[in-house]
């Protein structure tokens, strides 16, 4: 398999200055993913239209327009709204579908230069912690092929990962999009709500908790995507504006939670590894405390997922009662589940998810960023919802992702950068939190703890 050599800013700036062309990245990057389909992390292609789109940018060039991502090749993942493109939540149900046009943030990275050349795996619906659906089956770690990437943006992840391009949009409403990355080594960002606007698109289970959500291998290339992306949208209410400075991370205040200050059980090759990070990061200067959240009586990711759960029943639960055989099981039984759901227990749901709010809120109120684990383990084999067990705990389906979902019930920005690894190779990452709308300034951050770990 043949890597591409550049990152998302070097691409551009070769296709800007003309040393290449759009087609050429473009037909590369087809080239890489035909090569790679035993990966299945590019589930959807259309060459014919990714190399109009890539002929379309080098025109544009010549009539002398400048665009900040000229020629770089991205994958989408399949349920974000792609115009022209089939778009199928892996569902059998939008088997067949195509996006009539772009959701807003893929309208905004194609003005800026970018070409689709494919649309990246995703769990159906993305509503899973590994990426396989009943429309294509499992996507594959990139290090280990009997591995999953986790889920649900597996694809996306691993089409970076593995080199196929520099640069893929994913989707996150519990960690969707910063567990992957850990998984395969690669950064992902979690926008705060609204900073990208969403949709136009499919209804979304998840009410007022996911975003678009950028994957690279470098953080430069996240903040790249994230600027052509950004700002305020009327077509998307719940789009918001977020402070336009970023401050220098010398100054921020800096806490440290080793277990996002949960009674949960973490493999001791991750726990050292973050904290070794963390200790390394501290000797350059960074003030860093440790310091947990305090979260309310009965705060779990068990107290808020009635939410997911009445979301897809609230979306699915007709055709479920007539063909419950449509679905990937794992989420028919989430549909199941979402049916029996009282009103008063999805109402107390969103009392948890206000309560964890409040909770990060009032930690933020004399910290600015936040250092923890994004995963409490490393890949598990893809036949498996999740590992059998994590710390030394038998680990139930969802003990992979304690650490992730808090942070979208607080509608925080957050990253996950690579970290480290364990004795087979297989990555986990560390995670950045901060403030709403303190976007730019983690990501200001995130650059210079990425270098530092690096180096």
């Amino acid at each position: 398999m043949t890597k591409p050599d550049n990152s998302a800013r070097e691409i551009a700036a070769d296709v800007a200055a003309g040393r290449t062309s759009a087609v050429e990245i473009a037909s590369a990057a087809l080239g890489r993913i035909e090569a790679a389909k035993s990966l299945n992390a590019v589930v959807t292609t259309d060459p014919s239209r990714t190399l109009a789109d890539a002929a379309a940018v080098d025109d544009r060039l010549r009539a002398g327009n400048a665009m900040p991502l000229a020629g770089v090749p991205i994958v989408v993942k399949d349920n974000i709204w792609t115009g022209g493109w089939r778009v199928t939540q892996g569902s059998r149900l939008f088997a067949d579908f195509v996006a009539p046009q772009d959701a807003i943030a893929i309208e905004r990275l194609r003005k800026a230069g970018a070409v689709v050349v494919g649309m990246g795996a995703t769990s159906e619906f993305a509503s899973k912690g590994v990426t396989t659906s009943p429309l294509f089956g499992p996507t594959r770690h990139p290090l280990d092929p009997t591995l999953t990437p986790g889920g649900s943006s597996g694809g996306p992840a691993t089409a970076v990962a593995a080199g196929l391009v520099p640069l893929a949009i994913g989707t996150d409403a519990g960690g969707s999009s910063r567990r992957p990355p850990a998984h395969v080594g690669v950064a992902g960002f979690k926008p705060s709500y609204g900073a990208i606007p969403y949709g136009p698109g499919f209804a979304e289970p998840f009410f007022g908790l996911s975003v678009i959500a950028p994957i690279a291998t470098e953080v430069a290339d996240i903040a790249l995507a994230f600027e052509a992306m950004a700002d305020v949208d009327p077509r998307d209410p719940d789009s918001a504006g977020i402070a336009q400075t970023a401050d220098d991370p010398a100054g921020l205040r800096i806490a440290f939670s080793p277990r996002l200050g949960l009674d949960v059980a973490v493999d001791e090759v991750v726990a050292e590894g973050i904290a070794s990070a963390v200790a390394r990061l501290a000797a350059t200067g960074l003030c860093i405390t440790q310091r947990d959240p305090v979260w309310p009586a009965g705060a779990t990711e068990d107290a808020i997922m009635p939410l997911q759960h009445a979301g897809l029943a609230a979306l699915h639960g007709d055709t479920f009662r007539r063909d419950p055989a449509a679905f990937d099981p794992d989420i028919a039984g989430q549909i199941k589940r979402g049916l029996s759901w009282s009103g008063a227990d999805v109402a107390g749901a969103l009392v948890a998810s206000a309560a964890i709010a409040n909770a990060f809120a009032a930690f933020f109120t004399d910290t600015d960023l936040l250092l923890a684990p994004t995963v409490p383990c490393v890949s598990w084999p893809f036949t498996q919802l999740g590992p059998d067990t994590i710390g030394g705990r038998t680990a139930s389906p969802r003990a992979h992702a304690v650490f992730t979902s808090f942070v979208n019930h607080a509608r925080l920005p957050a990253i996950s950068i690579p970290c480290g690894v364990d004795g087979n190779g297989l990555p986990f990452g560390l995670q950045i939190i901060a403030r709403r709308g303190q976007d730019r300034t983690l990501l200001r951050a995130a650059r210079q703890i990425e270098a530092q770990l690096q180096a």
